[in-house]
């Protein structure tokens, strides 16, 4: 597996695409992406059919994870919300989520229960709260291969200064990378960069109709970020042609009208894979 951190450390950027499942994991891997994030919000959209408000638990994550990582050989960048509590709760998520193969975990400064960050109404903890759960989840992780990935949510509640504040905290906590989430203009994102490019890798947040705007990676590298995430993308790109798909079912009362943008039986089963599985499989008869 490639070493994440030493990939951050060179150009070009990275792109992690948000993957829902094992079957994303696997058609984003066969895409040719280098690393995949395992997005809090698309598991609460695809497991609950719920919006990302702090429903999902540590352990639903790590059982998640472990499933991604037993199917693709990426480096997992794992969501890990506020780390579901206090400083030894954020030890205890940290070890289960490196456990279950993950290369990194994001924090986020949030109160609990935590939102999705393009949404409004979110709160923060005090910054000194946050910094010991930092410094706890360096203590708790095996190797230093797994990174800390830290979130600051306080521009939208304290300004984008008191964000940057933050987050040069946080780097002295010994975060890996640094996350500023939901600058609102390109001129932010590079202010973002200005204040603390640099020092860590800087991740961008694209979200589609977010509070920041949807940039190309090349354009972001530029800016100065070494790592962009799409972490919701695909679960809005499948819900809109489950949606279709289903409409047009109901209505015809046959798939026909919907084959051409379906996979049929074999091409599906080409891309899991079942034909190495069963070849595989003859091995042991």
């Amino acid at each position: 597996m490639t070493d994440l951190r030493t990939r951050l450390a060179r150009k070009p950027i990275v792109i992690a695409p948000g993957v829902c499942d094992a079957l994303t994991a696997a058609i984003a891997a066969d895409a040719g992406f280098e690393a995949l994030y395992v997005s809090g919000a698309a598991i609460a959209y695809t497991k609950l059919g719920r919006p990302d408000i702090g429903l999902v638990s540590m352990a639903e994550v790590a059982d998640h994870v472990a499933l991604l990582a037993d199917r693709v050989a990426l480096p997992l960048i794992v969501d890990g919300d506020t780390g579901y509590g206090n400083a030894l709760n954020v030890q205890r998520t940290v070890r289960a989520f490196e456990r279950a193969g993950a290369a990194a975990i994001q924090l986020e400064d949030q109160t609990f229960p935590k939102r999705c960050g393009h949404l409004d109404g979110k709160g923060v903890i005090p910054a000194a709260e946050m910094v010991g759960k930092l410094r706890a989840a360096v203590d708790a992780r095996a190797s230093d291969r797994f990174l800390i990935v830290a979130r600051t949510d306080a521009a939208a509640i304290d300004g984008l200064d008191a964000a940057l504040d933050r987050a040069a905290m946080y780097a002295e906590a010994g975060a890996d990378v640094l996350f500023v989430e939901a600058p609102r203009t390109e001129d932010d994102l590079a202010a973002v960069a200005k204040a603390l490019g640099g020092r860590l890798p800087l991740l961008a947040n694209m979200v589609e109709g977010g509070k920041t705007p949807v940039l190309p990676a090349v354009t972001l590298e530029a800016i100065g970020f070494s790592l962009v995430i799409f972490p919701g993308g695909i679960v809005r790109a499948l819900a809109a042609t489950a949606r279709d798909y289903y409409a047009s079912l109901h209505q015809a009362g046959t798939t026909e009208p919907f084959r051409n943008r379906m996979l049929d039986l074999t091409g599906l089963n080409d891309v899991i894979g079942t034909p190495a599985m069963l070849a595989a499989g003859k091995r042991y008869e």
